[in-house]
This record gives structure tokens, sequence and C-alpha cells, in this order.
């Protein structure tokens, strides 16, 4: 009886170290198939674009090195650039990086990366125009932006002072459109983006005047979320700088 006791024992001991250590690893191993979800705008050359099936440009290059500097795995989520902070509210992404510019009104809902990119925001007409020169020359003009950029936020601030009225769009080549068609007298947009978009295509389109702002982009997470992940955003960035690759990734779509 004595040894059918001390079996017994033996055997519920040897279940329960067992069931802990199969929770352990079941944990473990969900830890590290963690992937996150990342909200991308691809109608934004030359930070995010698909090219067939494959989508391509600096701020996609950059995530991925990020991840692989760091260690974990991410699933891009393409989206209007209007739904990603939405959808990270929605708990339906990690991360966002979609040429994003850190503002005082986005840090009230998200956490910014240290800034990976230095852009503003540029006055662009067609180019026969030749009565805008600057944005002093928009008073009694329709201007185009896109839904959600921070030109289109310079717009709205700034329509009184400006003497403009705003047409809004989901999409930049939407917006470049309306401008090359005659439909709207100019656009706001980011500095990089217009100017590549431009030497890449010919969109019957010009910049004028000087940068109306000095706008930083920065990897967005949840406010108050994922700080260990964005941590790991930070070392990946900052090694990537170090190492070349970020100015590698940069000269493969702005030149030197």
């Amino acid at each position: 009886m004595k040894k059918f006791g001390l079996l017994t024992l033996f055997l519920v001991l040897s279940l329960f170290i067992a069931a802990c250590g199969t929770d352990k690893t079941a944990s473990e191993s969900a830890n590290s198939e963690k992937v996150y979800k990342v909200g991308v705008d691809t109608t934004y050359p030359p930070f995010e674009f698909k090219e067939g099936d494959e989508y391509k440009g600096i701020d996609i290059e950059l995530i991925n090195a990020i991840a692989e500097k760091e260690g974990f795995e991410i699933e891009l989520s393409p989206m209007d650039f209007g739904g990603i902070i939405p959808a990270m509210q929605a708990n339906q992404l990690d991360v966002a990086i979609a040429g994003m510019s850190i503002t005082e009104d986005r840090k009230k809902i998200v956490d910014f990366s240290t800034p990976y990119f230095d852009a503003g925001l540029i006055v662009v007409v067609k180019d026969d125009n030749s009565t805008i020169k600057s944005v002093d020359d928009l008073k009694g003009k329709k201007v185009a932006v896109k839904k959600g950029t921070s030109g289109a936020k310079y717009a709205v601030d700034n329509a009184s002072k400006l003497g403009i009225e705003i047409v809004q769009f989901n999409d930049s080549p939407a917006m470049f459109q309306e401008v090359s068609n005659g439909n709207a007298d100019a656009l706001i947009e980011d500095y990089p983006v217009i100017s590549y978009a431009i030497a890449q295509k010919d969109l019957g389109l010009k910049l004028v005047g000087d940068r109306l702002n000095g706008d930083q982009y920065g990897i967005a997470v949840l406010k108050g979320e994922n700080q260990e992940l964005l941590e790991k955003i930070n070392n990946g960035l900052a090694e990537l700088k170090k190492d070349g690759t970020y100015d590698k990734i940069l000269k493969t779509y702005l030149g030197e």
C-alpha cells in the first residue's frame, strides 16, 4: 500500500510538472510567433507603393529591415492613410509607417519613434501656370489635398488666412490629376513625395516657392501601448543608420 501511494504521488507530480512545462512552452511559443500588423498607405511613393504583386518603397524596406534586425515578425496592412490611426485605435494595427508627420495632434493618440525622415510641405501647380509662384499667390484659388495628411491639415488650418477653397481626395494620384487637368489651381503635398512623382513620370506639374514647414516622419504605435516594440523600432532604426543600411535605402529611391 505504501509503495502504491508513493507511486501514485510520483505520477501526480510528474503530470503536474509536465503540464506546467507544456503551459510554459505554449506561452513561449505564442510570444515567439507574435506577428505585428503594420499599417501602410501604398499610394504614397517613394515611401510606399505596389509594383506588380510586390510592395516597395522607403517605408516598406525600412520596417522590414528593422524587424529583421530586432527579430520580430510583421504583416503589412495596406489602407487609405486617413484610416490608419482609427484602425490603431480599434486594435486592428500594432504599428504605422506611412510617411506620417510627427504632429502635436497625433502625439495625443500615438507614440512616435525617433524621426526617420525630414520632409516638409510644398505648393505644386500645373507646369504652364505662371501666376502662382508661392503660397502667397493662392488667394481665391482652389487647392487640392489628400485626406488625413499634414498637407490637408495645413490647408484647413490656414484656409481663412490664405483665402483658399479646399478639395480633398483619398489618394495622391487623384489629387495630382485634379491639378494637371486644371480642375484645381494647386495642391499641397510632402516635398519628397511630389518630387519623386514628378521625376518618375511627366505629371504636367511643377513645384513653386519654399517649403511651408519642417515636418519629420515617424513610426507610430498606439499611445501607451507596445512600448517594448517601440523601443525595438528605435534600436533597429539606430542600428540601420549606424551600419549604412538606412542611407542605402534612401539612395535607392531618392538618389544621392
